[in-house]
């Protein structure tokens, strides 16, 4: 199991979170409630959880191509929800 995170730092992560299952809901199983968010893709899962400060993105799956297909299109998509703000280059890291 490969197991990857990142953090975002924006005051919108729960809106953030929301939009993104609210956008994949139509293809895959994806929830949100209360600032907390799962979407899981063929490749592996999302799971997402918002504060006052950002978004923490955690991706796990099989393997290192699953991760990086569900990196890619989770942040692929935040940024072009986020277009308004200067997001920061996401750096992926193993979960501590």
């Amino acid at each position: 199991m490969i197991e990857t995170q990142t953090r975002v730092i924006t005051p919108n992560g729960a809106k953030y979170a929301q939009q993104l299952c609210k956008h994949f809901a139509h293809k895959i199983p994806a929830t949100f409630s209360d600032g907390h968010a799962e979407c899981r893709f063929d490749a592996g899962t999302a799971v997402m959880d918002a504060d006052g400060d950002g978004l923490t993105i955690k991706v796990s799956a099989t393997d290192s191509g699953g991760a990086e297909r569900v990196q890619q299109v989770i942040e692929s998509h935040l940024l072009r929800f986020a277009f308004r703000e200067q997001l920061s280059a996401f750096q992926w890291g193993p979960i501590q």
